[in-house]
């Protein structure tokens, strides 16, 4: 049944509680949006498989909770990542503070210096914004990370944030391409210059 997928991905979902993290995860896999969702606990974990660029790849999404007192699954939750999605609300000033604290974890825990890393602020439909687009893209700039806002809520931005992600990935092949070796897999190019496709250059590239 995988035999056309190039590669299996691992992909995080991180940052504080509250900011919609579970929301982007559901909104991309069953696309779906539930205003009560409870918080996460522990870890969740998705599968969906998508095609960029003409690469079909199947992502493995772990959505972990993002209270302190889950910290605990740290470490096994980072071990072999490939794609980092980190998460901020707009509306809210603290959780885009917060951001530097998550990094660091990141480098602490993360098995590989080649992981590409994407910022996203989420709630982007609500109106009490707290965080303006160009600090956001100012800090992804700062810490060579992909950067896009988003809404789970009316799905704007939430499918070009992954899809984003895993073209950037396959960009780099050493992210994957050790685990597919054996197979004589062929990675399909396309022709047109980044930024168009599905997203329009929706998003801001380093």
């Amino acid at each position: 049944m995988d035999e056309d997928v190039l590669t299996t991905l691992k992909i995080l979902i991180i940052g504080e509680s509250g900011v919609g993290k579970s929301s982007l995860l559901l909104r991309f896999t069953d696309d779906t949006f539930d205003p009560e969702l409870a918080a996460t606990i522990g870890v969740d974990f998705k599968v969906k498989t998508i095609s960029v660029d003409g690469n079909k790849a199947k992502l493995a999404i772990w959505d972990t909770a993002g209270q302190e007192r889950f910290r605990t699954l740290t470490p096994s939750y980072y071990r072999g990542a490939q794609g980092v999605i980190l998460v901020y609300d707009v509306t809210r000033r603290d959780t885009f503070v917060k951001l530097d604290n998550w990094l660091s974890e990141l480098e602490t825990y993360c098995t590989r210096n080649d992981i590409v890393n994407m910022l996203v602020g989420n709630k982007i439909d609500k109106e009490n914004r707290e965080v303006d687009r160009n600090e956001g893209l100012k800090f992804a700039r700062k810490h060579s990370m992909l950067f896009i806002e988003a809404s789970a809520k009316t799905c704007d931005g939430v499918q070009c944030a992954f899809e984003e992600l895993v073209e950037k990935i396959i960009q780099t092949p050493g992210l994957w391409e050790s685990e597919n070796q054996n197979k004589g897999v062929k990675l399909s190019h396309r022709e047109e210059s980044h930024g168009g496709g599905a997203c329009g250059g929706y998003c801001s590239v380093l």
